[in-house]
């Protein structure tokens, strides 16, 4: 699973020119499903969303997470976190999970960040979206489950 974060003052989601999902001061996050992700890997990685350390505290510094500054999440799908451009000129997204495991994972997710009190708003999955953002830094994070050590879990 792969997040793209991105620390906003606004975030919107439009869908045939109406909004449909939309935050003030939070996070947007554009989430890519791998084949092999499955719930185990939604739920490390929706808590590392949520307790990253990526607000500024009275001092300045990057030290209060999501929850501490009472932010919310933009949760839009993006299974082209998962191209493959290496070959060519036209990338592959082979590597990102089919919609049935995508959008049921997004929702886990989704579902996992709500729950950790973070107010959750949501782009629709595998519909063609507009998604505007005021992004305050710029401070964006790229998070890959297999680089933070959360795999699938084997039964």
């Amino acid at each position: 699973m792969r997040a793209l974060l991105q620390r906003v003052s606004r975030a919107d989601v439009r869908i045939e020119g109406e909004s449909v999902a939309s935050i003030g001061s939070g996070l947007l996050v554009l989430l890519g499903v791998g084949p092999a992700d499955d719930d185990w890997v939604a739920s490390g990685l929706a808590a590392k969303v949520a307790g990253l350390r990526v607000f500024a505290d009275a001092e300045g510094l990057t030290n209060l997470s999501l929850s501490e500054v009472g932010g919310s999440a933009l949760v839009v799908s993006q299974f082209t976190l998962f191209a493959d451009a290496r070959r060519g000129r036209r990338p592959s997204f082979i590597r990102a999970a089919g919609p049935i495991v995508g959008e049921r994972l997004y929702e886990v997710f989704c579902e996992i960040l709500a729950s950790t009190g973070v107010p959750v708003a949501q782009g629709r999955f595998g519909a063609d979206m507009a998604v505007e953002l005021v992004n305050d830094g710029p401070f964006t994070i790229w998070l890959d489950s297999d680089e933070l050590g959360i795999a699938p879990k084997t039964t």
